[in-house]
C-alpha cells in the first residue's frame, strides 16, 4: 500500500498544476478571506476559523473526490488496477494507496491553513480537538469512497469532469460556507445537513469555536451532544459509499 501511495505521490509530483494548487490553495484563501468579511462571518467567528473551515472542506471535495475520480478511472481504463489485483495487494489495498497522496495533500492544507492563519490574523484554541480530527479523517473516508463509487458512472478521465458536477457543486453550495442554513426554508435546510459536506463544516466550526449547528456556542462539555447528528450522517455516508463501491466498482474497462 506505501509503494502505491508513493507511485501516486510520484505522478502527481508530474503535474505542474496540481502542486501549484495544493501548495497555493491555503496562501490565496487566507489573503483572499481577509477582505471578505461577509464570508468570514458566515464561515466562523473569527478570520482563523473562517479560513480554515473554508481550505478544509475544498480541499475534501477538490482533491480527495475529483482527483481521485481522476486517478482510479486512469488507472483502470489504462489496465493497471487489473494487473494490481494479481499482485499481493488486496482490494482494499489499492483503493487506499491510491487515495492516499490526495488525502495528505487536503490535511496538509488544513494545517498550512491553519499555521498561515496563526501568523497573519490569528487562530484561536481548539473548543474539542477531537471533533476537528474527526471531521478531517471521516470527511476523507466518506469522498475516497464516494469517488470510488462515481467511478462506475465514469467512463473516460474527460468524463469525470461532469460526471464529479453533483457532489461538487451541491454539497459545497449547501454546506453552509456561503450562507448561514437558517436561511434556507426548514425542509431544505435539514436537507442539506444530510449532504456529505455539511457535517464536515457543521463538526469544524464546532469544534474550533464551540459554534453549535443552531448558532450557540457551547465549551468543550457541551460540545459533544451538537457533533452526535453530523458525526451520524458521515457515518451513514461512509456505509452507503462504501457498500456502493464494494458493489458496482469495476476493476476493468467496459467494452
Amino acid at each position: 500500500m506505501t509503494a502505491l501511495a508513493w507511485s501516486e505521490a510520484l505522478l502527481l509530483r508530474r503535474n505542474p498544476l496540481a502542486l501549484l494548487i495544493a501548495i497555493g490553495l491555503p496562501i490565496f484563501v487566507v489573503l483572499g478571506l481577509q477582505s471578505s468579511a461577509e464570508v468570514m462571518a458566515v464561515v466562523g467567528p473569527d478570520p482563523g476559523t473562517a479560513i480554515l473551515i473554508t481550505i478544509a472542506a475544498v480541499s475534501l471535495n477538490l482533491f480527495v473526490y475529483y482527483n481521485l475520480v481522476s486517478s482510479l478511472v486512469a488507472r483502470r481504463e489504462e489496465l493497471v488496477l487489473k494487473r494490481l489485483r494479481t499482485g499481493e495487494a488486496t482490494d482494499p489495498q489499492i483503493l487506499v494507496g491510491t487515495a492516499i497522496p490526495g488525502v495528505l495533500i487536503a490535511w496538509s492544507q488544513a494545517v498550512l491553513a491553519a499555521i498561515t492563519s496563526a501568523l497573519l490574523v490569528g487562530l484561536p484554541v481548539p473548543v474539542n480537538l477531537l471533533l476537528v480530527l474527526l471531521a478531517l479523517a471521516l470527511g476523507a473516508a466518506v469522498f475516497v469512497l464516494l469517488a470510488a463509487a462515481t467511478t462506475v458512472l465514469t467512463r473516460s478521465v474527460e468524463m469525470a469532469q461532469l460526471t464529479t458536477l453533483p457532489f461538487l457543486i451541491v454539497p459545497l453550495n449547501f454546506s453552509g460556507l456561503y450562507f448561514p442554513l437558517s436561511e434556507l426554508p426548514e425542509g431544505l435546510a435539514q436537507l442539506s445537513r444530510l449532504l456529505p459536506l455539511t457535517p464536515v463544516v457543521e463538526l469544524l466550526r464546532l469544534g474550533l469555536s464551540g459554534t453549535t449547528p443552531s448558532g450557540g456556542t457551547v465549551d468543550l462539555a457541551g460540545s459533544f451532544a451538537p457533533a452526535v447528528q453530523p458525526l451520524l450522517v458521515l457515518l451513514a455516508w461512509v456505509v452507503v459509499a462504501g457498500l456502493a463501491t464494494r458493489r458496482w466498482f469495476r476493476w476493468e474497462p467496459r467494452r
